[in-house]
């Protein structure tokens, strides 16, 4: 568990992305505005934490269906988190990144631990709210007709975190969550709205 904690507080620390821009440069060519660059640190920081909550389920899931859920939702993320770095320079990423490893490892196993409905509601909570989260700053974007090419990349990760949720909710099934989920799904979604809102500026 240790080594797992350990991994977890690493991934995605590594150098930029090979496309990454240097100083304040977009992928585009345009420099970015001051709202932007706060936008695009919490997406950083979002889908860093997205891959370690996989690897916190994959320490402790043993269903296969799980696993394989798992397995094929956190390559989403990596790819996301390489379309995220091309456009937001290092310099300008949150300095919080090793907190928001251990979170993101700490909300997927915890779950994990409690069984596959619990991960499959969490993923379902954590999914709603991202969705939410591209679509005001895609939103944005329209009138920024310079920054089409930001946009269509959001528009491409809120396409797959949409379709995670949906997948997650069927596998969660039908029966509607008991209390302890419930409560468990909203401490989620506060702590994502107040990671959000912590690293627009750190």
């Amino acid at each position: 568990m240790v080594s797992d904690l350990a991994a977890a507080t690493q991934a995605g620390s590594g150098p930029a992305h090979p496309g990454s821009p240097t100083g304040s440069a977009a992928a585009s060519g345009h420099t970015l505005p001051a709202a932007v660059v706060a936008d695009l640190r919490t997406d950083h920081a979002g889908e860093t934490g997205a891959v370690c909550i996989y690897r916190g389920v994959l320490r402790f899931a043993r269903e296969p269906a799980l696993r394989a859920f798992a397995e094929r939702h956190m390559a989403t993320e990596r790819a996301h988190l390489q379309q995220i770095e091309s456009w937001l320079p290092q310099a300008d990423r949150s300095r919080l990144l090793p907190l928001w490893r251990l979170a993101g490892w700490l909300t997927g196993a915890l779950p994990a631990l409690v069984g596959p409905r619990t991960v499959y509601a969490t993923i379902e909570a954590v999914e709603q709210f991202v969705d939410q989260h591209y679509q005001e700053q895609i939103q944005w974007l329209d009138a920024h007709p310079a920054l089409r090419p930001l946009q269509l990349t959001l528009l491409e990760c809120q396409g797959d975190e949409v379709a995670h949720r949906n997948e997650a909710a069927a596998a969660r099934g039908a029966t509607p969550p008991g209390l302890l989920l419930r409560a468990w799904c909203r401490v989620v979604d506060a702590g994502s709205r107040g990671a959000v809102a912590v690293c627009r500026h750190i």
